[in-house]
Order: structure tokens, then sequence, then C-alpha cells
């Protein structure tokens, strides 16, 4: 009984490829995952390089959404009177 081989589910492969929205979203799911693995690689092979990248995209966000901030205040009167 233990070398039967047990088999639960579907295990074959579709009879019909991917076709349309189906063959597009698996495209772009293989073309992100190539992608987001060359990155970690990269950042394996060069750990200062992506740490100042990391700091460089930290603070220019932080910046753009502090000129945002202060541009969206009311400069006309106080808050305190």
């Amino acid at each position: 009984m233990a070398n039967d081989e047990l088999s639960a589910g579907f295990t074959g492969t579709p009879t019909e490829p991917p076709t349309g929205v189906r063959k597009v979203a698996k495209t772009a799911t293989d073309a992100v995952s190539r992608e987001a693995n060359a990155v970690v690689v990269g950042a394996a092979d060069h750990p200062y390089t992506a740490a100042g990248l990391a700091l460089t995209v930290g603070a220019l966000a932080f910046v753009i959404g502090y000129v945002m901030g202060r541009s969206s205040v009311d400069s006309g009167r106080s808050y305190w009177r």
C-alpha cells in the first residue's frame, strides 16, 4: 500500500494554452518576476549602491511631500489669532 501513487486534484496541464487577458496577465507576471529577481541580484551584488539609492529616493519623496504640504497651507491667515 505504501507503493501506491497518490494523486489529489488536477495534476496535469490545461488542455488549451491561455489566450487573451490570461496570456497578457501571465506574460506581465513573468516580466515582473524577472525584473524583481534582477533587482534582488543587483542589490546583493552592490549593497552600498542599493542603500544609497533607497535613501535618495526616500529623501526625494520626503521633500516632495513637504513642499506639497507647505503649498497647500493657506498663507493669508495664521492659525493662532
